[in-house]
């Protein structure tokens, strides 16, 4: 092989193990701890004392979420906040742990147990909305 041919594939192979080096890095960066860019507000919401039996002093509550451009959700569980959402706006990167990232776009639905642990991020260029139905503990 040439000298030059032979410079090339070096180059070409150096570049193409740091570009991948950095995609792995990138995707396995720490999960922010802090939400950032996010607004909450409630809609609706019922207390669920006098409407089921076994569930004292939670509220049955549905918000609008906007998350903005650039904006993270803090990775959190739903250990005691069982959550169904629906998407209307933007996309959202959705990080859960143990599980390949997903983005959301509007149309669709997911849904977060007691056993998930996540965090998300806006990484549009539009304020990502959706509507969270949940059933949190009273404060």
């Amino acid at each position: 092989m040439r000298p030059h041919a032979l410079a090339l594939v070096i180059a070409g192979s150096t570049s193409l193990a740091g570009a991948f080096l950095a995609g792995v890095a990138h995707g396995q960066a720490d999960a922010p701890r802090e939400t950032k860019g996010q607004t909450a507000a409630v809609l609706h919401s019922i207390d669920l004392t006098e409407e089921i039996d076994s569930v004292k002093g939670r509220p049955l509550r549905m918000r609008r979420i906007t998350l903005q451009p650039g904006g993270v959700l803090g990775i959190h569980t739903h250990k005691d906040r069982p959550t169904v959402s629906y998407f209307l706006q933007g996309e959202v990167t959705y990080h859960q742990a143990d599980k390949p990232d997903v983005v959301i776009h509007p149309g669709e639905g997911f849904a977060e147990g007691k056993a998930t642990t996540h965090w998300a991020e806006n990484r549009g260029t539009i304020p990502a909305v959706w509507i969270a139905v949940d059933i949190p503990k009273a404060p």
